[in-house]
This record gives structure tokens, sequence and C-alpha cells, in this order.
């Protein structure tokens, strides 16, 4: 019995360890080294999507804060009572039920799961390549790859984002992250490329 007791707290330890989101979220070459097999897996959804790793990371940074849990706040009832949340966001690519649906049944994946990071980032790039498609957007522009990841795709071709000005300032700050973490993985990802490979 005590045995079994040992190995469930260890199994748990391990899952909260896995799942603990990065401590220095501003340099994606810290993450990484953090987050051992993520540039593996953010490598692999660029490949599959073409969607540059440095947009994806800088959308899952905003959206998340890379925790695999998170949740949009609840409403207040008679503006004091914790109520219903504001949309069915989850997890770290905050992506709402039916778009997660859309995702599963569009890439054969029933049991993804969006408090699995290889989902998420996978699901992240699918979104950029689906954008990139419907709405015509460069995968490389994280600005506007921001507005229709928020707005979808259909608020985005209406322009839903126009009257939003705490929207345009976020894109903006996406896009600024992007284009940091782009030169921080420039000077860093000659080291993760080679793990991949086995050399070390």
């Amino acid at each position: 019995m005590k045995f079994v007791l040992s190995l469930l707290a260890l199994v748990v330890l391990i899952t909260s360890c896995a799942s603990k989101p990065p401590q220095q979220q501003e340099n994606i070459c810290t993450i990484f080294k953090q987050k051992t097999s993520w540039y593996r897996l953010v490598n692999r959804s660029e490949e599959k999507w073409g969607a540059p790793i440095h947009v994806q990371m800088s959308i899952l940074r905003q959206e998340s804060a890379f925790q695999n849990r998170a949740k949009p706040e609840r409403t207040k009832l008679l503006g004091i009572v914790p109520w219903k949340r504001k949309t069915s966001a989850f997890g770290y690519s905050q992506a709402v039920d039916g778009t997660w649906d859309w995702y599963k049944k569009e890439t054969k994946k029933p049991l993804a799961s969006r408090v699995n990071f290889a989902d998420a980032i996978d699901f992240t790039g699918w979104y950029i390549n689906k954008t990139n498609k419907i709405n015509g957007i460069s995968k490389n522009d994280a600005y506007n790859q921001y507005l229709a990841y928020h707005e979808g795709h259909g608020g985005f071709k209406i322009k839903s984002y126009n009257n939003k000005e705490w929207l345009i300032n976020t894109a903006t700050k996406v896009d600024k992250r992007s284009k940091k973490y782009k030169q921080q993985l420039d000077q860093c990802k000659s080291q993760f490329k080679k793990k991949i490979f086995g050399i070390f």
C-alpha cells in the first residue's frame, strides 16, 4: 500500500513539474532550455504547418502565459458573485470548444487535449496555416495573425478589432515579442537543432 501511495505521489510530482510554466518567458532560448522537449515540438509544428516558431510561441505566451489549464476570468453576477466564464477558452492555446473540435476533426486527432503542449502547439500552427489560407495573412505576420486568432476568421474579415483599442495594443505586443523571440532564437537555435539530431 505504501509503495502504491509513493508511486502515485511521484506521478503527481512529475506531472506538476512537467506542466509548470517557464519562469523567464521573455527569452525564448531560456524557455527552451527549461522545457527541453518544447523546441522539438514547436519545430515539428513549424515543419508541418509552415508557422514560424517565434510567431507560435509569442501567441501562446500571450494567450496563457504557458499555463496548461488557463481559463478566462469569471463574470460577476450582480457585480459580486462569481458567475459563468466569458468563453469556453481553455489550456495553453485558449482555444474555444468549437474551434478545438474543428481542429480535432480535421486533423483526425480525437484525443487531442488542450492541456497537452504537443497538441496545443500543433493547434497553433494549424490555426496560423488556416488564417493564411482563409484571410490571406502571411504566417510571419504576428500582428494580424494574432488579431485573427483572437477574433476568429470571420471577425477578422469584418475588422471587428477596429473598435477594440486594447486588442490592437495586445496585437502590437505580440508582434514585438515575436520579433524579439526571432532575434533570440537566431542566436541559440543551433544548439537545440543538435539535440534533435542526437549530436549531444
